[in-house]
C-alpha cells in the first residue's frame, strides 16, 4: 500500500493497523532546535482519546505517546521524528463475524477490490484510529508555528441540528465531551446522540476549524494553493465526505457584492470587512483567519442490519458489533485541528524556502 505520507517540507508517515501491537508516525523535515517533549504531544491526544463519554466508542485506549528519535535534550534536532502508540485494548473477537462479509458504507469492499486481502480486524488500516497519528503530528506542527499561530476546532453541526453563531464561544468548546460552542444546543445534541446510540445507529456531523495569526503568504499558484492542501488534507481524514473554505458552498446563493471582502487602509494597516474568502484568496493567505469545515458521515458499524454480500458472493444482511462511535465526528475535532496545524506548518517552510524572511509589501 502506497501514499501513507503527506506534506512537502514537513512530510509525515503513518503506519499501523486499529488492531496491531502499536501505531505511530515519522515525521521529516521538522527544523532543528525547537523545544520537544513528550508534554508538548500528549494534551492534544487526550483530546482525541477514546472512552472519555458515552458518545463516543468504549474502547479504552490510554494513547501514551512515546517519542523514538529526533529529539535530543528536549530540542528537535531536525532528523527525522519517530512516534509510537501501543495498542492495549483491542477486541478482535468482535469482528469474528464480517471477517467475510462486507459492512456497507465502509471500506471493506474497496480494499479487497485493490489489494484482494484486508485486516478485517477493526478494519485495520482503514480505522480511525490511524488519526490518533495525525494528531501527534499536529502536536510537532503546532510547535513548528510558534504561539503566534491559534488553531481551534468546533463542532458545529450533528445530524440536522446545527450551532446558533450568534452564540458560539470557543471557550466553551473544551468544557464538554462534545466540544460544542453553543451552550443552548447541547442539551438538544445529548438527547438526540443517546436516542441514537439506543438504537444502535449512527449520525453525521460538520466540524470548523479556525486558525488566527496565519503570516500572509502562505500558498503558492497553481497548484500549491494553502486552501486546496488544507481541502485535501481535511477530506483524507476517515468518514470526511465534504470540505469548505470560507463561505463554501453557500458563495453558491451570494452575490458578488455579498461575496467580496472589502479591504480599507486604517493607521497604515490593511483592513478586510469580513472574511467570506475564509483567509485565502489566489490560493495564498490573507492574514486572515483561516477558515475550514468538513463534513463527516454516519459511521458506518452498526447494529442495524443493512443488505450486503460476502466475499464469495452470497447475499447477507450485515450488523456490525463491537464498541462505535454513534457520531464519529466528536472526535474529528482534534483530528481536523492537527491536519490544518500539519498543513500551514508545510506551508510555513515552503513559503520561507522560496522568499525567506521578505516583508509582505502591505502588512
Amino acid at each position: 500500500m502506497s501514499h501513507n505520507t503527506f506534506g512537502h517540507l514537513f512530510r509525515v508517515t503513518t503506519w499501523g493497523e486499529s488492531h496491531g501491537p502499536a501505531i505511530g508516525c515519522v515525521i521529516d523535515g521538522c527544523p532543528p532546535r525547537i523545544p520537544l517533549d513528550v508534554s508538548d504531544i500528549q494534551p492534544w491526544l487526550d483530546r482525541r482519546r477514546p472512552g472519555q463519554s458515552k458518545f463516543t466508542t468504549q474502547r479504552q485506549e490510554a494513547d501514551q505517546v512515546e517519542i523514538l528519535s529526533g529529539v535530543f535534550e528536549g530540542q528537535t534536532t531536525g532528523t527525522p521524528i519517530s512516534l509510537l502508540i501501543r495498542n492495549t485494548d483491542q477486541r478482535s473477537r468482535d469482528y469474528g463475524d464480517i471477517a467475510t462479509r462486507y459492512r456497507p458504507g465502509h471500506a471493506d469492499v474497496a480494499y479487497d477490490m485493490k489489494y484482494g486481502i484486508r485486516d478485517y480486524r477493526g478494519g485495520g488500516r482503514s480505522s480511525a484510529r490511524e488519526t490518533a497519528m495525525r494528531v501527534a503530528a499536529g502536536a510537532v506542527a503546532r510547535k513548528v508555528l510558534g504561539q503566534g499561530v491559534r488553531i481551534r476546532g468546533a463542532l458545529v453541526q450533528v445530524g440536522p441540528h446545527a450551532v446558533d453563531r450568534a452564540r458560539m464561544d470557543w471557550d466553551m468548546v473544551n468544557a464538554n465531551p462534545l466540544f460544542c460552542p453553543d451552550a443552548s444546543i447541547l442539551p438538544v445534541w445529548e438527547d438526540y446522540l443517546a436516542d441514537i446510540r439506543k438504537k444502535g445507529s449512527s449520525i453525521g456531523a460538520v466540524i470548523e476549524v479556525v486558525a488566527d495569526g496565519v503570516p500572509p503568504g502562505l500558498g503558492a499558484p497553481i497548484y500549491g494553493k494553502l486552501d486546496s492542501d488544507l481541502a485535501m488534507a481535511l477530506m483524507s481524514i476517515n468518514a470526511v465526505k465534504g470540505v469548505e473554505i470560507g463561505e463554501g458552498f453557500a458563495s453558491a446563493c451570494l452575490t458578488g457584492e455579498e461575496n467580496a471582502d472589502p479591504m480599507r487602509m486604517e493607521n497604515g494597516a490593511l483592513r478586510f470587512a469580513s472574511n467570506h474568502a475564509g483567509g485565502v484568496l489566489g490560493g495564498i493567505s490573507t492574514g486572515q483567519p483561516v477558515v475550514a469545515r468538513f463534513a463527516v458521515k454516519p459511521t458506518s458499524s452498526i447494529l442495524t442490519p443493512v443488505p450486503s454480500v460476502t466475499r464469495e458472493g452470497e447475499n447477507v444482511d450485515v450488523m456490525t458489533k463491537g464498541r462505535h462511535d454513534p457520531c464519529v465526528g466528536i472526535r474529528a475535532v482534534p483530528v481536523g485541528e492537527a491536519m490544518m496545524a500539519c498543513v500551514l506548518a508545510d506551508h510555513l517552510l515552503r513559503h520561507r524556502g522560496q522568499v525567506g524572511n521578505q516583508e509582505p509589501v502591505i502588512l
